[in-house]
């Protein structure tokens, strides 16, 4: 089911949601492609929500180079861009639109950092953790080209991506706090644009030791 708050852009946010948006002081943030190799496979969704629940997905054309307004939302200093598993997101945004997003939460890592009694750092591990509810992931391995014909069981798997960033990001901000690893998250987001740096490069293992 699709959120009571949920709109559709095409190729760039509009100028009134981007003022709306420039109002917040965090935006939970996703993104859907045709696959995991930024070089290969396009950027074909971008899905922003905000404290109030505003969701907006917008749908990337194929060649399309440019969206003016998400690119300042996305290099706006004073609000803080939420992601899970933001290496990624990041790299196929720069790909893409050449540009730097900053500053960015990533609730992956900081699960990993915070919620040491598990394994399961997933969205859909965390959502049921610290939300209590169960995602409906089946979408998740579907077309998203055809992006003026997504079905509405994939617009509603989008819009839950990002639907529950927020609150996770405060839960996992609290427990990193308390268990004294606040800092070293805060080291590990700003890493995360070098990662996808080196991503977008082809190098792998840099910080590996190798012969």
């Amino acid at each position: 089911m699709l959120p009571e708050k949920f709109q559709v852009c095409e190729g760039d946010l509009s100028s009134e949601l981007l003022q709306e948006y420039l109002k917040a002081d965090c935006l939970a943030m996703d993104t859907e492609t045709m696959g995991l190799i930024p070089q290969r496979d396009r950027l074909c969704l971008v899905q922003i929500c905000d404290r109030q629940g505003l969701v907006t997905a917008i749908r990337i054309k194929k060649g399309q180079t440019a969206a003016p307004n998400l690119q300042q939302l996305l290099e706006a200093k004073s609000i803080l861009k939420i992601f899970h598993y933001a290496r990624f997101d990041v790299a196929i945004l720069k790909y893409t639109f050449g540009v730097e997003t900053t500053p960015i939460f990533c609730t992956k890592v900081a699960s990993k950092l915070a919620r040491t009694y598990t394994q399961s750092h997933g969205l859909k591990s965390l959502v049921q953790d610290l939300q209590g509810v169960e995602l409906d992931k089946k979408a998740q391995n579907s077309d998203w080209g055809s992006v003026d014909s997504l079905t509405p069981e994939q617009l509603a798997y989008a819009a839950n991506d990002v639907l529950y960033l927020i609150p996770i990001k405060e839960k996992l901000e609290e427990m990193l706090k308390r268990e004294g690893r606040w800092e070293l998250a805060q080291r590990c987001f700003q890493v995360i644009p070098v990662l996808a740096e080196l991503d977008l490069l082809l190098y792998s293992n840099v910080f590996e030791h190798q012969s």
